[in-house]
């Protein structure tokens, strides 16, 4: 069975977690340090706050903002859910904006549509690896006096205007799950250029400690903590953060290659008529940590139908990028008219994509997907 993605990992990191571990030291330490500063210089990112997942980022990027009860949260629909569950996490109200549909992006015209008085923050998402358009989507949250924060969770390596996608971010959150490009198991990062707000960040995953476990051993002598807001419990272990730090000097050749594939699947794909394929925007590039395809309008099956079929010929796909307004968790949850959002939720399918993949693997996807569609056209 083709798998959707296989995350690349090697000798390299097994070799760096088992140092770790003969260290002593494998909870937060100096390994976590290290890995957020190398993020943070790749990130363009003045500071990097490593955390438990990218979830959890968000959950203290919102919490530092103030947001809670009484409170929106604009937040795409389009997205993982994580996104929208974040703002109710802080007791706020997520608000769905509608997507641009070539790249399933909020842009200032969806958001601005559903920005109210009581919206205390936006959430823009680079969905899948696809950057928004960060000075557009800045410049509308600047005009209504919203808080932007991005959640980066699939844009590791991704660019905008020629420089790294949320380098100007106030906030970022950043997933390292094993889907992702840059993967530490689970993990995350949030980036940013205040070093006043990185500071609490800092103090918030750790409990709301005044000083850290691993700064009370660094300096020799007996400090005792206090606890001066409640926190949570969002660290990263010493282990997770070896790991990274190897993931990242792969970082670069592992997009090249990515690429290198998906200008490959443009090419196979773009035989089928009316089959429409995730892009670069005019304004950046994506990492492609999804190939996502959008079916003809003509096919007469349904996302599912592909995706069985696919499953048949040995491979597997995904369905496209949920819509969290029609989950379950969010049945009764006011939702305004989405109608791109439902359009390419129900009629896109994410095809497999990873750094290891060879071109008679890739020629058996597209073989797949193209019998799928036939089926049924």
């Amino acid at each position: 069975m083709i798998p959707v993605i296989k995350p690349f990992l090697g000798e390299e990191e097994a070799l760096a977690a088992a140092e770790v571990v003969r260290s002593g030291w494998v909870a937060q330490g100096p390994r976590v340090a290290a890995f957020e500063q190398a993020f943070a210089e790749s990130a363009g990112a003045g500071h990097g706050v490593a955390v438990s997942n990218c979830t959890t980022g968000l959950h203290l990027a919102l919490h530092m903002l103030g947001v809670g009860p009484a409170d929106e949260v604009v937040v795409p629909s389009f997205s993982f859910i994580a996104t929208a569950n974040a703002a109710r996490y802080v007791g706020a109200t997520p608000v769905f904006a509608d997507v641009d549909p070539l790249t399933g992006n909020v842009t200032s015209e969806t958001l601005d549509a559903v920005i109210t008085p009581r919206t205390t923050a936006v959430i823009a998402v680079h969905q899948g690896g696809t950057p928004f358009d960060v000075d557009d989507v800045q410049a509308l949250c600047d005009k209504r006096g919203v808080p932007l924060v991005h959640d980066s969770a699939c844009a590791a390596g991704s660019t905008y205007r020629g420089g790294p996608v949320s380098s100007g971010a106030a906030l970022a959150a950043w997933s390292f799950h094993p889907r992702k490009l840059l993967t530490t198991g689970e993990g995350g990062m949030v980036t940013t250029g205040n070093a006043e707000w990185a500071t609490r960040l800092r103090k918030l995953r750790e409990h709301g400690m005044s000083v850290s476990a691993a700064e009370r051993h660094a300096q020799g002598s007996v400090k005792l903590e206090s606890y001066e807001e409640v926190g949570f419990n969002f660290r990263m272990t010493d282990m997770q953060a070896a790991v990274g730090l190897i993931q990242l000097r792969k970082l670069p050749d592992v997009i090249a290659k990515r690429r290198e594939l998906a200008e490959r699947y443009h090419k196979l794909l773009g035989e089928l008529d009316g089959v429409r394929c995730v892009a670069d925007p005019e304004y950046g590039t994506t990492n492609y940590q999804s190939f996502w395809v959008v079916l003809p309008d003509d096919y007469a099956g349904t996302s599912v139908d592909v995706l069985t079929a696919l499953q048949e010929r040995g491979v597997s796909g995904r369905r496209g990028i949920m819509a969290s307004h029609l989950e379950p968790a969010y049945a009764g949850a006011a939702a305004g008219d989405l109608p791109v959002t439902e359009h390419l939720t129900s009629r896109s399918v994410i095809l497999p994509l990873y750094h290891q993949m060879t071109e008679a693997e890739q020629d058996t996807v597209v073989s797949a997907f193209t019998e799928a569609l036939r089926g049924a056209l």
